[in-house]
């Protein structure tokens, strides 16, 4: 059966076995069909009947390479539905679009809400979607609440703003709605990290947030859930009047998505992350999440759209592709997220930002919600904000550009002809079964050392930017699913993924810059888990030296004495991007507590003191807050000149 129909004819017209076969011979002579009727179906009525084998229990499901779900134990044939679009947990939840119904009137699938007379009718469960999206305990595609995370409870917390909320401290209705408390500790998640503490009810209660937060400290739930939760208490937004039949993602193909809510991320491997979360936490719900990036068929992403697109996660480039096309409309956008906000400048999204954001028809500052989260906030992303925000809170939990205490960082002396040896006998030592990350500075050198470690009996894979789409998500895949528990990446891995089970990190090249040592560090000790990194430094790093032993300081971890001694060599080599040389200029320390640095600022706030009034839990609070009113310029004069 596995060949299709066609290929079953051309065996039974070509081979003496069939021809002689009694029902064979039995269709030629009557000529009541020119096509081949399998035998099982030959005593069918002429109705369309499901054939048996369509009762039968359905296959269990597996992810796939790419993300898409695929049978256990029987590949796909032309008897089975196709898979939904080929970006990653692509909407669906494993139904075929075809079976997707897409209205207001109920009788959706197992899985699936509707929205019905002013309703949010909560979708039947599937247990095999359920497997799917959750996992089960011990599952390593799945991250788990690690034996810290009550630890995020102690990391200081700072809060500017007019009106800042108090902090929520579990995951209650309100202002969580029930049916997303539920997916919410089905992803195994009992408490609020810092971040979430602060951002949901700053959320729920309409504000514009900027929220800088140590990486793999929550930041994706931060935004998702109050967003999520507003969603099914207001129900969809009616499409403008001119709308091709009032799509919003109901109706039949080719007409125009308006989503919602509108994610903004840098990379595909983000954007595709941020859409397997909104997949967990919109489950049994009438919202549908979908993912657009570029490097994937733009024509199986149209085709998803058109089967649901009420929260979109996108990369820039794409986006504007898709509105160009006239297959996505920001008129209904009431949610907008700018999500590793500092990476996307840094990329050179700004004028796809301001395109989007400005020029493509989506709502007004005044009407709609935005939301900046990233690791960092440095100087220029602020005044970004000033254009996209209104009347905004600053969060900062912990100091912006951190490292997690969750670490333990190690700094290993290692000339460059040494560190494959070194880099082996670390593999070897390793004891605790996780995945390790290798970050290489080249494209080159990650196919490079990843055939040397699989030429030593290694199970590894490696992915940069040269890969097609396809062959990063089997890699990706691979890392996660243990198949090979070593990945040699370079920074297209470094910035946003959240990889679970992550337990030591090995920067076998070191960055230049401290913020992006950070980043990749970071891929580890995230939910509250512990992890491991180990750093190789030789006298070609010189330029990191001092910033990396004020790091390692100020998170408590072990200063080696060479590594004071080397780095007391290159004086020359440029600042601290802490304390009083900070990388935007003018100050370092925001206060009391430490300081954070200059990126790390919220720049409504005088330039005598600390952090603003209205502040709790955090560094000291000299200066008065503005709360989204009059910006000083660094003389205290008018703001014109500063911006």
């Amino acid at each position: 059966m596995s060949n299709g129909i066609e290929g079953q004819m051309s065996m039974h017209l070509s081979t003496p076995t069939a021809r002689a076969h009694p029902a064979a011979e039995t269709m030629s002579l009557s000529g009541a069909a020119k096509s081949y009727i399998p035998p099982h179906l030959r005593n069918r009525p002429a109705a369309p009947v499901a054939p048996p084998a369509a009762a039968a229990p359905a296959p269990a499901y597996r992810p796939s390479p790419t993300g898409l779900p695929t049978p256990a134990t029987t590949p796909p044939t032309r008897s089975m539905p196709p898979p939904s679009a080929a970006a990653p947990g692509a909407s669906g939840w494993d139904v075929p679009a075809a079976r997707v119904k897409r209205t207001f009137d109920g009788g959706a699938p197992p899985g699936f809400g509707t929205w019905k007379d002013g309703k949010h009718i909560v979708g039947a469960r599937n247990p095999r979607t359920e497997k799917e999206l959750y996992g089960e305990v011990g599952d390593g595609l799945h991250q788990s609440t690690g034996i810290n995370f009550d630890r995020y409870a102690d990391i200081p917390v700072e809060i500017s703003g007019e009106g800042a909320p108090e902090p929520v401290t579990e995951f209650t209705s309100p202002p969580i709605d029930p049916v997303l408390i539920e997916n919410i500790m089905s992803s195994r998640y009992t408490t609020p990290t810092p971040v979430q503490k602060y951002s949901i009810p700053t959320i729920a209660q309409g504000r514009d947030l900027m929220a800088c937060a140590q990486t793999g400290s929550g930041k994706t739930g931060g935004f998702l859930f109050p967003i999520l939760s507003a969603l099914y208490t207001y129900g969809p937004v009616a499409p403008p009047a001119e709308a091709d039949s009032g799509f919003r993602g109901y109706g039949g193909r080719g007409r125009k998505a308006y989503p919602t809510a509108l994610i903004l991320a840098p990379t595909r491997e983000l954007v595709s992350q941020i859409h397997e979360e909104a997949r967990k936490f919109a489950y049994r719900s009438w919202v549908r999440p979908a993912v657009v990036y570029g490097g994937a068929d733009i024509r199986q992403q149209m085709s998803q759209i058109e089967r649901g697109c009420d929260l979109l996660s996108a990369t820039p480039g794409r986006l504007v592709d898709l509105i160009e096309r006239g297959k996505i409309s920001l008129t209904n956008v009431k949610y907008l997220v700018l999500d590793e906000a500092d990476r996307m400048l840094d990329m050179g999204f700004e004028p796809q930002i301001r395109q989007i954001v400005e020029r493509e028809g989506m709502p007004g500052v005044e009407d709609r919600q935005t939301l900046m989260f990233s690791a960092t906030f440095p100087r220029e992303i602020q005044h970004l904000a000033r254009a996209f925000l209104k009347d905004y809170i600053y969060l900062t939990v912990g100091r912006v550009g951190s490292t997690s205490e969750n670490i333990t960082q190690r700094v290993e002396y290692v000339d460059d002809q040494d560190k494959r040896s070194l880099l082996l006998d670390l593999l070897l030592a390793e004891q605790t079964g996780g995945l390790i990350l290798v970050f290489v500075e080249t494209k080159r050198m990650a196919d490079t050392l990843c055939d040397f470690l699989c030429q030593r009996r290694h199970n590894a894979t490696s992915i940069h930017g040269d890969r097609t789409q396809r062959e990063r998500e089997a890699a990706l895949h691979a890392f996660k699913s243990g198949r090979a528990p070593i990945l040699v990446a370079t920074a297209v891995a470094a910035r946003g993924l959240d990889i679970p089970n992550v337990t030591h990190v090995i920067l076998y090249d070191l960055p230049t810059d401290v913020a992006e040592y950070t980043h990749r560090i970071g891929r580890t000790g995230r939910a509250g888990n512990v992890g491991t990194s180990t750093a190789f430094f030789n006298r070609g790093n010189l330029s990191i030296g001092r910033d990396l032993i004020e790091l390692l300081k100020e998170a408590n971890q072990e200063v080696p004495q060479w590594l004071v001694e080397i780095s007391s060599e290159s004086r020359g080599f440029g600042g601290s991007s802490y304390g009083g040389r900070g990388r935007g200029g003018r100050r370092g320390g925001g206060g009391g507590g430490g300081g954070f640095s200059s990126g790390g600022r919220d720049l409504r706030q005088s330039t005598g003191g600390g952090f603003g009034g209205g502040s709790r839990g955090g560094y000291g609070g000299g200066g008065p807050s503005f709360g989204g009113g009059g910006f000083p310029s660094a003389a205290g004069g008018s703001s014109a000149s500063w911006w």
